[in-house]
């Protein structure tokens, strides 16, 4: 049972790039997963990934090249079958024996002991552990089953099929190839290095030299997060020699060192003219297309120089640098084209072109749609006191750049490309800029639309879409949601919040429901499922925070309309939980609710003539001498306040659930007492249910 390094390569065609990462932890996971289930390897033993472009590897610690052996017992059947009355083995014991390969003998060493409520009999052997020469093509092929690939092909004669062609597989324990076949190939020890700078087919003596003699030899370096560092450390390095900014990179970042095995940064450089076309053009067409990283200066503004990552080291790189800068060049010319030709038609001219194209088949095309975002907006600003005008002119504009040659090309730069356009036409900058603002926010943690007016534009886009496929039954379910109505639903939430905005959300909802063709919206109950559908988003949003469940909870049980009181009453929840008060306060009003639940009818008002008890006088009297103080706190957003004002009522509270029996028999002190107790709860409730808080 000798231990060593376990090496499993599949050397391979280029692999898809954004999935490389996620292709190389997977694999190398499932294939330690299995040697540890076999018992060839610790539970703890390490193991190490490598991901390059064309190729996917595990090295595995202290790998056995057999599994120890271990005892086995497994029940045979009850004992009243399998003796007979004098003890002896039954024709059915012995057909099982038989079928399990278990010798005549061995009916004495059976075990017998209580399975349930019934006697067993329990048959115990040594079996042999795993040998690792048998089972490891297996567990690669598990592996290779259970890699994240949404397409597989097929190439040569074969019937394999893989993410991308293979063309050798290596198996090495210690310096031992071990003996195997994947994917229509036999295992052996050799591999490939880099395709132009490696000294040919690299023959790895063992497990443990596998790193070394690619970085050595092949010229590759085959770990993925050590060839990101690299390009990251080269890339900075340079910036700073530069005297320039890399601003955003890191998505980029994943995606190149996906597709270099030795990277290797330069300088590039493009004609300064092209700099008169938008930033985020530029930008765009060189990530985007050629996997550039721009450069800009402190104020962010690009520069006319980029930096390349090659695959390529060599002593002299100017024919890469003229190469790439001649590749990109007419990239940019493109750009520069599209942006003149679109700013010789208006924004508002563009408007026409959107009515043959479809937003949804049951909710009309952009142009009424964009009809609908003009209403809407406009009320929204209204709401806020805002530029009822500019928001609507902003609503009306919001899509025209759909239509664009720009945006056509680069669909990311819908938003941007409006503010361009609209600014060269001639709108103010405050239309603009909420042209370009209405999508956010775009996703967690992007910028809120700044102003009432964005704003009012931001929140009509995400109401209309929310509103509308909510109302035609088109609702997220699962994973699937092809309209991205949670994004939607988590910009309104993080807009109203965090802005703050104080708009009521039901209102809202029912000001953009107004917006449609009578009888279009057709869902039943659509409006408050809406409602469920964002507090849960809301809900989910508040954890992400670090937020107490509980204190979540209570606050979003009363669906509050106002989004933007919501951090206020979090914050007063949490004093309120602090203090001694609190738990007995909230035990106590989840047993009102219980209560009150359980009651016929609808309580009214309490009758001071009807009180009896001392203690129920003495909670009434306390009820009515708080109610005005916490009406007043909560009127004027003072939560916290509220909230301690009725840490006073314990006692009370205390008393009357100890002295006074609630459900008397006389129907009219029932009522009473009921009543008093719905008058508490209301009272206790206009912040949270506090009832939440008890556990």
């Amino acid at each position: 049972m000798t231990a060593a390094t376990l090496l499993v390569e599949l050397l391979t065609e280029e692999l898809p790039p954004k999935a490389l990462p996620r292709l190389g932890e997977t694999f190398a996971t499932k294939i330690a997963e299995g040697l540890k289930a076999r018992g060839l390897a610790p539970a703890d033993a390490p193991f190490r990934t490598f991901a390059s472009p064309r190729r996917l590897a595990v090295t595995v610690a202290q790998v056995a090249s057999e599994a120890a052996a271990k005892e086995l017992t497994e029940k045979l059947m009850p004992v009243s079958v399998a003796l007979d009355a004098e003890g002896k083995p039954t024709p059915a014991l012995l057909k099982k024996m038989e079928a399990k390969g278990i010798p005549a003998d061995a009916v004495g060493s059976f075990e017998r002991r209580m399975d349930g409520k019934t006697e067993a009999l329990f048959h115990t052997a040594t079996v042999a552990g795993a040998r690792l020469a048998e089972v490891l093509a297996g567990i690669v092929q598990e592996a290779v089953k259970a890699l994240p690939i949404p397409k597989v092909m097929r190439w040569g004669d074969g019937d394999a099929t893989f993410v991308r062609p293979v063309h050798k597989l290596t198996l090495l324990h210690g310096a031992d190839v071990v003996p195997g076949r994947v994917l229509d190939l036999d295992s052996g020890r050799t591999t490939r290095g880099h395709r132009f700078m490696s000294r040919g087919d690299l023959a790895i003596a063992t497990a443990d030299a596998y790193e070394p003699t690619l970085l050595a030899e092949g010229k590759v370096i085959p770990n993925f997060a050590e060839r990101r560092a690299d390009i990251e450390r080269q890339l900075l390095a340079e910036a700073a020699k530069q005297g320039a900014l890399l601003n955003e990179y890191a998505d980029l970042l994943d995606e190149v060192a996906a597709l270099v095995e030795h990277p290797t940064v330069y300088v590039g450089e493009f004609e300064a003219e092209f700099l008169a076309v938008p930033q985020e053009c530029l930008i765009l067409t060189m990530r985007a297309n050629q996997k550039y990283f721009p450069l800009f200066d402190g104020a962010g503004k690009l520069l006319n120089r980029f930096l390349i990552v090659s695959n390529m080291q060599v002593a002299d790189p100017s024919n890469i640098i003229a190469g790439n800068a001649r590749v990109v060049r007419p990239r940019l010319s493109d750009a520069r084209f599209f942006f003149e030709q679109d700013k010789k038609q208006k924004l508002e001219a563009r408007l026409p072109r959107l009515a043959p194209v479809v937003y949804h088949n049951k909710l009309g095309s952009q142009l009424e749609r964009v009809e609908r975002l003009e209403a809407l907006a406009g009320a929204i600003a209204a709401k806020l006191h805002g530029d009822v005008a500019a928001a609507k002119r902003a609503a009306r504009l919001a899509k025209a750049d759909l239509v664009t040659d720009m945006v056509g090309e680069f669909p990311e730069l819908q938003g941007i490309m409006g503010r361009y356009y609209a600014l060269a036409d001639g709108e103010g900058e405050v239309v603009a800029d909420a042209i370009q603002a209405h999508y956010q926010p775009r996703f967690a943690g992007d910028a809120l639309p700044a102003g009432n007016v964005a704003a009012a534009v931001a929140l009509a886009d995400k109401l209309d879409a929310l509103v509308g496929f909510f109302g035609i039954g088109m609702v997220p379910t699962g994973d699937k949601d092809p309209f991205a109505l949670r994004r939607a639903a988590l910009g309104v939430l993080r807009i109203l919040m965090e802005a703050p905005l104080p708009l009521e959300l039901p209102q809202l909802i029912d000001t953009a429901a107004a917006g449609f063709k009578p009888g279009l919206l057709g869902a039943e109950g659509f409006a408050a499922q809406l409602q469920d559908f964002m507090f849960e988003r809301l809900k989910n949003l508040l954890r992400e925070t670090g937020r107490d469940g509980a204190v979540i909870d209570a606050v979003l049980a009363l669906k509050p309309a106002r989004i933007d009181l919501v951090p206020a009453k979090l914050a007063a929840v949490e004093a309120f939980r602090a203090l001694p008060e609190a738990e007995a306060l909230a035990a106590a009003n989840k047993r009102i609710v219980n209560i009150l639940r359980k009651a016929e009818g609808t309580p009214g008002e309490p009758d001071v003539a009807l009180l009896q008890e001392d203690a129920e006088k003495a909670l009434f009297h306390q009820v009515v001498e708080v109610a005005p103080l916490v009406r007043s706190h909560v009127a004027n957003e003072d939560y916290t306040d509220a909230l301690c004002a009725l840490a006073g009522l314990r006692a009370a509270v205390d008393q009357f659930f100890e002295d006074v029996m609630v459900m008397a028999e006389e129907p009219l002190t029932r009522a009473n007492r009921l009543a008093l107790l719905a008058q508490l709860a209301g009272l206790m409730n206009q912040v949270a249910d506090i009832s939440r808080l008890s556990a």
